[in-house]
């Protein structure tokens, strides 16, 4: 009876711990000693789009590296995904003691650092690099949120799609958003490597967040850092002026002929850039 009891109580712990990785929101990194920094990568892109930035921030900072689930190595967890990221780091920020870290966000990264910072939660300072309060209206000129769904025809085909249109279709995406190939080649592959309706179901959270009048209710510094391409610096400032205006206070600075990845395309200027809005 004693060893039926041992068996019962060990199978109850592994299922525990199935159910605590299934949940897991995310992977965290931790280099360097000082002030703390989290930094939050684009979509489908795991902690090592920031190699080269935390080799240089962790001479004199503390930087919380994440990778999402469903992104690299980390498993997937089930929808809706966008809004449990969001309570997970929140959660991280609150046990760590963290509440007066710098958030710098890349993309979706930097999506999610407005969203925590509107969500009444202050922090020392936001860096958002090439990302808007808005992803699905600078793609959809009649945008609302209520329009992103998760059972829409554009999902069903992309769960459908075979291994090879998907790469193919990923390969067109990564060779706008960098220039040089080897870049372009390591974007792709992050986005293959992602679970698949992660994917999807990520993407449309994504597309479904609209923060653009949420942004009056910041009040933490925000620095934001924009690339140019494809449509130009004087399009560039024009959708961010627009997407950011409900935002009191702001500074902002384009890396000309840079596109998506400033990080890849122009790391001088970002990490000159980065450091500026870290010492001000």
């Amino acid at each position: 009876m004693k060893t039926i009891k041992f068996l019962l109580f060990g199978l109850l712990i592994i299922s525990s711990l199935s159910i605590t990785a299934q949940d897991k929101t995310f992977e965290v990194e931790v280099t360097g000693e000082g002030e703390p920094i989290l930094l939050f990568p684009g979509f489908t892109c795991t902690g090592d789009v920031w190699e080269a930035t935390v080799a240089e921030l962790s001479k004199d900072y503390e930087c919380h590296v994440f990778t999402f689930a469903g992104f690299g190595d980390v498993p997937a967890i089930e929808k809706p995904w966008l809004p449990k990221i969001k309570d997970g780091v929140i959660n991280y920020i609150s046990e760590k003691e963290l509440d007066n870290a710098v958030l710098v966000g890349h993309s979706l990264g930097g999506a999610l650092a407005l969203w925590m910072a509107a969500d009444g939660n202050s922090y020392k300072e936001l860096i958002i690099v090439d990302a808007l309060p808005s992803t699905g209206a600078l793609m959809m000129p009649d945008f609302k949120s209520e329009y992103m769904i998760y059972d829409s025809p554009y999902n069903k085909q992309l769960l459908a799609m075979n291994d090879t249109d998907f790469e193919a279709m990923v390969q067109q995406m990564a060779n706008s958003m960098t220039k040089e190939q080897s870049n372009q080649e390591r974007i792709k592959n992050w986005m293959i490597q992602a679970d698949r309706e992660t994917y999807v179901y990520g993407y449309t959270d994504l597309l479904k967040l609209d923060l653009r009048e949420d942004l009056a209710k910041i009040n933490s510094p925000v620095t934001i850092l924009a690339a140019t391409e494809p449509y130009g610096l004087d399009m560039a400032k024009s959708t961010y002026e627009l997407q950011y205006k409900a935002l009191a206070e702001y500074t902002i600075e384009f890396a000309n002929g840079s596109s998506h990845f400033i990080m890849y395309d122009q790391p001088q200027w970002f990490i000159e850039n980065l450091k500026n809005a870290l010492n001000d």
